[in-house]
């Protein structure tokens, strides 16, 4: 059986047990996320998936709401001290093991991204959705958000290009090593990263 049609068998089974074995865990921080941020616990948005098809994504949420009475504007207004525990230990990221059961993600794959950033890719940097999103993947564990969105987008089609089962048994050890390091967590002078606004293309003369 070729990996991409193993894949996605093996993250059905991996989800399916991570979600049971880390449902205490669930419960526990989405008690903390009502306690410290409110109701909704959890986060959801519209985000780019296989073949650039929008979804749902399900996180649980690390930032306050938008309240421009009291100040809170941007998103490093909005990220309390608790939020940023959540998002540099991943635990934010639990929830989207559901992403993962219903078809939507993968373990292992390119994030995720907004809806709206699909028409600012260039031919090469859209290869990334010929894979589904994943909860991790190669520009995770080669640096996150610390590295620059060109970057980024490259990993991810190194992955398309070269996805195994090997890769995929690496990229999930070495993210162990990347959230127990917290590396990565937010680009430089951004709370967690800056906006996508697209690369620009030098034509040749």
């Amino acid at each position: 059986m070729r990996w991409p049609t193993a894949k996605r068998a093996t993250d059905v089974v991996l989800a399916a047990l991570a979600l049971v074995a880390l449902a205490p865990l669930m419960l526990v921080v989405a008690v903390a996320v009502a306690f410290a941020l409110g109701r909704p616990v959890l986060f959801r948005q519209s985000r780019a998936g296989l073949g650039g098809q929008p979804f749902t994504v399900l996180k649980f949420r690390s930032m306050r709401e938008a309240d421009p009475l009291r100040g809170i504007f941007t998103d490093a207004d909005r990220l309390t001290p608790f939020g940023r525990f959540l998002r540099s230990t991943s635990l934010d990221e639990l929830p989207s093991l559901w992403n993962v059961l219903r078809g939507e993600m993968s373990i292992v794959g390119p994030r995720p991204l907004p809806v709206a950033y699909l028409p600012r890719y260039t031919e090469h940097q859209a290869r990334r959705h010929e894979v589904r999103p994943g909860i991790t993947g190669l520009a995770q564990v080669c640096g996150r958000n610390s590295l620059s969105w060109e970057a980024k987008f490259a990993l991810d089609v190194e992955y398309v290009e070269d996805m195994s089962f090997g890769m995929d048994l690496r990229i999930i050890c070495a993210t162990v090593g990347v959230v127990l390091r917290r590396d990565g967590i937010s680009a430089a002078g951004e709370a967690t990263a800056a906006e996508f606004k697209g690369t620009r293309v030098v034509a040749d003369v």
